[in-house]
């Protein structure tokens, strides 16, 4: 009896905490727009955890826990390798935002 209400706790418990903790990275390219967003995003920067939040919540996320740039060699499968993304001496730099529900 002991033994099977500690699996019942134990499965609530595992069933509670992966609820509250769902979180998921979101890799967007970094295009410089004049207005250094992007640079706040890139440098992760105390400028940026306005924008990063916003873009979490526009996706249904109620917070951003980091952002910060990412290279092209990180992400696997999706983004040409460096070099491969460079045209007229710029190179497509990306940006790693983690949000949380």
């Amino acid at each position: 009896m002991r033994s099977l209400l500690a699996l019942v706790s134990c499965a609530s418990l595992l069933a509670a905490s992966s609820a509250f903790a769902e979180t998921r990275v979101f890799i967007i390219a970094n295009q410089a727009d004049g207005y250094g967003v992007d640079q706040c995003l890139a440098k992760g920067e105390k400028c940026g955890a306005q924008v990063a939040r916003m873009y979490c919540q526009s996706r249904d996320f109620a917070q951003a826990s980091s952002y910060r740039r990412v290279d092209p060699d990180e992400i696997t499968g999706s983004v040409p390798k460096s070099g491969a993304n460079c045209s007229h001496g710029h190179c497509d730099e990306y940006v790693a935002i983690t949000c949380q529900r």
